[in-house]
């Protein structure tokens, strides 16, 4: 049977300052302002894009940024990090890259086959930066970021649970997913093989309390689908396995539908198509300021409220 879910499509969380987030992502990491937008439900907050050159899905992290907004709390029912693939024999460059940025990080540590450092950006959100062998896309250097050392997308996302069952059913049973890896109270889930983009790990924690959003917290993960078609069919079964799924929403860039899964966590499905292209040409993507069409008509207001951005 074909698979549906092709990997992870992006990730979306809360941020607080805008010029700071951006700061971080563009500076910091070397991500390519992808796509320079608002939040659709609430114009007078931006949702910023960040990816690799390509805005390629499975590259894409998004935030909103609320400005003064407290930091979300860490527990259980949330993403906890948010982890980055790049070339191997890389982190060396990345620690010194975070030193230089005063931005403090932990060691090197092990786990599967793969070496990764963890930090935190400026509002607290975890992330990770992975160096495993197997990852084939290209690393395209950007913002000083030589490609041998550059970003090429997302490696992975945990969810950090109360319990594991209800979640794993619903990933492979429904989502296309297998478990590929276990160990150290790890569980390692794939829905294409041993392929970096397509993982979600996942991590039980019985005593932590619950998470709260605020800045530095994960909105939700999307995975990623090829067509409209394929979208309605992993409607339907998510539907008749009993999950509340939403009707499908247009978000510009792609279609979309949510729902949470057990543990708590946002879950959204979004079709690969249109693309980040759909509005601007690949080589000036996020250079203005782009608004879905019932927003248009009140862009002098919206341009005046949202906080000016240099990057």
């Amino acid at each position: 049977m074909t698979k549906l879910i092709k990997g992870l499509h992006h990730v979306t969380a809360l941020a607080a300052d805008a010029q700071e987030n951006v700061d971080f992502y563009t500076k910091v990491l070397g991500l390519r302002m992808v796509k320079l937008t608002v939040n659709f439900d609430a114009p007078d907050v931006y949702h910023l894009y960040y990816g690799n050159y390509n805005a390629e899905p499975g590259s894409i992290m998004t935030f909103f940024p609320y400005g003064r907004i407290g930091r979300g709390t860490r527990g259980i029912g949330e993403v906890n990090f948010t982890s980055f693939s790049v070339p191997v024999n890389s982190l060396a460059f990345w620690m010194e890259r975070l030193s230089s940025f005063n931005i403090s990080y932990d060691m090197p540590q092990k786990r599967f086959n793969e070496s990764y450092i963890r930090f935190q950006d400026y509002d607290g959100l975890g992330i990770e930066l992975v160096a495993a062998d197997g990852d084939l896309r290209t690393s395209q250097g950007m913002n000083g970021i030589p490609d041998e050392f550059a970003v090429k997308g997302f490696y992975s996302v945990n969810l950090n649970e109360i319990a594991s069952e209800k979640t794993i059913k619903l990933l492979t049973e429904v989502m296309d997913y297998s478990i590929i890896s276990e160990g150290n109270g790890r569980f390692r889930l794939s829905a294409d093989g041993n392929k970096a983009g397509y993982y979600v790990d996942m991590t039980v924690n019985k005593n932590a309390p619950l998470a709260r959003q605020g800045a530095g917290s994960i909105h939700h993960i999307a995975f990623a689908v090829e067509t409209e078609e394929d979208q309605l069919a992993v409607r339907e079964k998510l539907m008749s396995y009993g999950m509340n799924v939403t009707a499908v929403l247009d978000r510009n860039y792609f279609k979309s539908i949510y729902f949470r899964e057990p543990g708590g966590v946002l879950f959204e499905v979004a079709t690969n198509p249109p693309g980040f292209t759909v509005d601007e040409e690949l080589s000036s993507l996020g250079k203005e300021l782009k608004l879905p069409s019932w927003y248009e008509p009140h862009r002098n207001t919206i341009e005046q409220v949202l906080p000016k951005l240099s990057y």
